[in-house]
């Protein structure tokens, strides 16, 4: 990722660090709070696995060191392709730098904690429950859709990458 994408790195690493310390401390684990009722509450969940949950029922003492080492393969992989991809695809930088700011979010959380602190929770009445998340979650999930619509605008441009 080119330097000044750091700073967007930077900035979803900081406010989702932000939401999870005002849901840590400010939030009570046996009380929801309805923002939209029927659709939208804040509650607070320690999430011992990936993101929106995935895995978080596999108890292994290796875990922590697994979904770490997944961290850190991933933000490596990342810089190399940022590094490899020109600075003005904007749009493809913008994704890399908002999935690395998610990963890393979630990553010191993990690191310092033992677990991800996830908050935001959308359900449709008693129908539907998506499970729990929180920013670095949704960083992760807008920079994939961001690298998708990069995908679709450039795809000559990842073709040639391949072909050298």
């Amino acid at each position: 990722m080119k330097y000044k994408f750091y700073l967007l790195t930077l900035a979803v690493l900081v406010l989702d660090h932000l939401t999870k310390w005002l849901a840590r401390t400010r939030l009570d684990p046996e009380h929801a709070i309805e923002v939209i009722p029927g659709y939208l509450r804040i509650s607070y969940v320690s999430n011992t696995g990936v993101a929106f949950g995935l895995f978080r029922d596999l108890d292994s003492p290796w875990k922590p060191y697994v979904l770490a080492g997944m961290a850190i393969v991933a933000v490596i992989v990342i810089l190399i392709y940022s590094f490899r991809m020109p600075s003005s695809r904007l749009l493809l930088q913008s994704a890399l730098a908002v999935i690395m700011g998610g990963i890393l979010g979630n990553f010191v959380d993990r690191i310092l904690q033992g677990y991800v602190v996830d908050f935001i929770e959308f359900h449709i009445r008693d129908a539907f429950h998506w499970p729990t998340f929180n920013v670095a979650d949704s960083a992760i999930t807008v920079g994939i859709g961001l690298l998708l619509i990069d995908a679709v605008k450039n795809p000559e441009l990842d073709e040639e990458l391949q072909s050298n």
